[in-house]
């Protein structure tokens, strides 16, 4: 499998304002939409982003649930240039967008907003990648030691881009070896005192890119990775296992020859 990761999906309780929110602030386009059976899933991202990179897939439910954030998930972080962090902080406030937490309060070196659904996006300084392209996604792991192993083992993940042992939390940036460094990472974070972390439900899934479903479903099977929804179960278009602290992550087969984002 390339391993490359797709898209993050999170739910939001009204897409029409969601999708407003992202294209004014982060100047996201809509590539897709969905409507399904009860739900509505659009893919978000810059126009000009990376072929590698990740875009965002927002999922409306029709039954209008008002849906719990939690703390497995942390945020998704989007790229501005090297040097305008303080630049583009400031317009998003002349924007409207709420004072979360501000460059001078993260040392200088980030900033963080909240949609209107409440998913913290941090934005970080990059020298690569479309403005407010998708740098990372961040989960809380209960054992640094299992999760590393887990994107290791299951995924072939390394650790290329940075690591940082601090006095009370780690945190860990994940990705196949040979990925572009404008596709999406996996940030893994684990606080030292213990805790346990409650998953919520506004956010859905990480999906990862495969070049076969079916053989690379069979290897991560040899891995021992859960077998949560089989291939089959989800009509052979796409599949979806657990990491060792509940978050789904799904298996993609993108055709490249089709106009569609979607596999069904």
């Amino acid at each position: 499998m390339t391993g490359t990761l797709d898209h993050v999906m999170m739910r939001v309780a009204d897409l029409e304002e969601s999708l407003e929110w992202y294209q004014t602030h982060l100047d996201y386009e809509e590539k897709e939409r969905y409507e399904g059976d009860g739900f509505t899933i659009a893919y978000l991202g810059p126009e000009d982003m990376h072929e590698d990179g990740a875009m965002l897939e927002l999922t409306e439910n029709d039954d209008e649930v008002e849906y719990e954030v939690g703390d497995a998930w942390g945020h998704i972080a989007v790229r501005v240039p090297e040097g305008e962090l303080e630049e583009h902080y400031e317009q998003l406030m002349d924007e409207g967008v709420d004072d979360y937490r501000d460059p001078e309060s993260c040392g200088g070196s980030y900033a963080f907003v909240k949609d209107p659904d409440g998913h913290e996006v941090e934005i970080v300084q990059r020298d690569y990648g479309a403005l407010w392209s998708l740098d990372h996604t961040m989960i809380r792991v209960e054992d640094a030691d299992e999760a590393l192993g887990f994107w290791a083992r299951k995924f072939e993940y390394v650790e290329p881009r940075s690591r940082w042992e601090a006095s009370s939390f780690a945190n860990y940036f994940m990705a196949p070896e040979d990925d572009a460094k404008e596709a999406m990472w996996l940030e893994l974070t684990y606080n030292y005192d213990g805790r346990e972390y409650t998953m919520g439900d506004a956010w859905g899934h990480l999906a990862v890119r495969v070049d076969d479903l079916e053989d690379d479903w069979e290897q991560l099977m040899l891995r021992e990775a859960d077998d949560y929804r089989s291939p089959e179960e989800c009509d052979d278009l796409y599949a979806f296992t657990r990491d060792q602290d509940g978050h789904e992550i799904e298996l993609i087969d993108r055709d490249p020859d089709s106009d569609s984002l979607f596999p069904f």
